[in-house]
């Protein structure tokens, strides 16, 4: 399972970035830039070949891509195929392309889920929408409270609750009352993670505070919800409109707590945080990994359009104030501006990744346990 989470670590983030990398390149060609190389992974290069005046290349590290072109660093030239001598709307096509393909992945992504059947929370009161189909229903773990008896005993959003003391379950109510009927006692929980049964036993405690619940879990009726292939596209543009809303309500929500001085370690996720979760997603199966692969492409599209200096919004930002002077921006402010931006966001992983160590030390723990 370690492996095999590597594995799947690797080929989500290689793939959000290729895709987005992609995107830079195909509308560089189409604008007529020079395109000196386009790059599978980062250098050391493995091996590489040239077509026309293009280097495509493969290297060692296999988390995304980049391509270079001519002017793109800011660099003066006569050549009229660099960068900075195309048009305002060509380099704003070029800038805007990464976003635009990680949205279009994370279409493609959750139209494919929609015709195979995404984890959908269902209400009984709720008819199904025209043409789908459900299956598969259970009552799942929604949320898990830390330091509650369902996270001691390694219970984990997702898992489906299937029995307890050997009584099937068919309601959350049900859960609800034979969990308060055990409180203060051992009880057996027959739990679904993936294709994986098996056993836990659990204390639900007797006299939770108030809100949090005896076994310190939400619950929710979760089945597969498909729809046929000629609906899918649909319901998945409509997914992903509503993904890239709740994104940017959260994001707003992020900046507010800052700008009110207020902690949000536990709201940001660096490399180590996505590797736990990767394993987490990979455990309960293909559709949940395509699935957070959406998510993961539409938060990388959204942050990339932040107007922040090194990232695809900052350039744009640039673009457009360049474009409302008359007047080409000073080349060494805009490079400037660019490397103190690009040393932030170096700054802000490395914090967000110390707090996703501190988070999950455990978790690392038993993983070099297992490893070793």
């Amino acid at each position: 399972m370690i492996l095999l989470t590597i594995l799947v670590f690797i080929v989500i983030l290689g793939l959000l970035v290729f895709v987005h990398e992609l995107g830079h390149f195909i509308m560089a060609k189409r604008a007529g830039m020079r395109v000196d190389e386009f790059g599978f992974g980062f250098p050391p290069r493995i091996f590489g070949f040239t077509r026309g005046e293009t280097t495509y290349s493969v290297n060692l590290i296999p988390l995304g891509g980049f391509v270079k072109i001519l002017g793109e660093d800011g660099s003066e030239t006569a050549d009229p195929r660099s960068f900075n001598n195309k048009s305002f709307w060509q380099r704003f096509g070029v800038l805007i392309a990464g976003v635009s393909m990680n949205v279009i992945l994370a279409w493609v992504l959750l139209s494919v889920g929609m015709a195979a059947g995404l984890p959908t929370i269902v209400s009984e009161t709720d008819p199904l929408p025209a043409g789908a189909h459900l299956r598969n229903v259970s009552v799942g773990i929604l949320e898990i409270q830390a330091a509650s008896p369902a996270a001691l005993a390694g219970l984990k959003a997702g898992d489906s609750i299937l029995q307890i003391n050997g009584q099937a379950i068919t309601s959350v109510e049900q859960i609800q009352a034979l969990t308060k009927q055990a409180a203060g006692q051992l009880a057996v929980y027959t739990i679904r993670r993936g294709s994986e049964i098996f056993e836990k036993t659990i204390i639900p405690r007797a006299n939770p505070k108030e809100g949090e619940g005896s076994l310190g879990v939400a619950l929710g009726s979760v089945g597969f919800l498909s729809y046929p292939w000629y609906q899918a596209p649909i319901r998945g543009a409509i997914a992903v409109y509503n993904m890239i809303a709740f994104t940017l309500i959260a994001f707003v929500g992020i900046i507010w707590q800052l700008l009110q001085g207020q902690s949000v370690g536990a709201a940001l996720a660096g490399p180590v945080g996505i590797a736990v979760l990767t394993r987490d997603v990979t455990v309960l199966g293909f559709i949940y990994i395509l699935q957070f692969a959406a998510v993961l492409s539409v938060n990388l599209a959204i942050i990339n359009a932040v107007p922040f200096p090194a990232l695809d919004g900052g350039r744009i930002l640039f673009l457009i104030i360049e474009k409302l002077r008359r007047k080409k921006m000073n080349v060494r402010a805009e490079q400037l501006a660019n490397t103190i931006g690009f040393i932030l966001l170096i700054l802000l992983m490395v914090a967000v990744t110390i707090k996703d160590v501190g988070r999950y030390s455990e978790g690392f723990k038993h993983l070099f346990q297992r490893m070793f």
